[in-house]
């Protein structure tokens, strides 16, 4: 039974490391977005909170009117509270627009803290990874050293 749980358990570091890979795309799609973007202002439609216990997010609504007339609206685009303080109340926003790309809008303000936050969380998935696959490797090596 131990033997087994020691197998099942080499699926934490893939998780890990799974979650590193897509904390590390969004990093990278985040920054590409304003790297690349068209510079627009949106106008904020909405501000609304959810204030759980156990989570506390801001959904704010945006319309992007881009240079070439073209809208784009988001709705309920989710900011964590460390973030949404710093735009709650304002008319408009500085953000950067890249119609089609996974991360469509940037705000320009809080990209810094974004990224940082998705690059942090990829780090430390990674570093969670490592060592889950090194405790993984010696528990199940320790198995095989039995059976000598």
């Amino acid at each position: 039974m131990v033997r087994t749980i020691a197998r099942i358990f080499w699926i934490i570091p893939v998780v890990l490391t799974g979650l590193s890979v897509n904390q590390g795309m969004v990093a990278t799609q985040l920054r590409s977005t304003w790297n690349d973007g068209i510079s627009a202002i949106a106008k904020v439609e909405d501000f609304d909170t959810t204030n759980r216990a156990d989570v506390t997010y801001g959904y704010i609504h945006l319309r992007v009117i881009l240079p070439d007339g073209k809208t784009i609206e988001h709705k309920r685009m989710s900011l964590p509270q460390s973030l949404w303080f710093r735009v709650k109340g304002q008319d408009s926003l500085k953000v950067y627009v890249q119609p089609g790309a996974p991360q469509e809008v940037v705000i320009d303000q809080l990209m810094p803290a974004h990224w940082l936050i998705a690059a942090s969380q990829m780090g430390i998935s990674l570093i969670g990874a490592l060592l889950s696959a090194v405790l993984a490797f010696f528990w199940n090596r320790s198995f095989s050293n039995e059976d000598s």
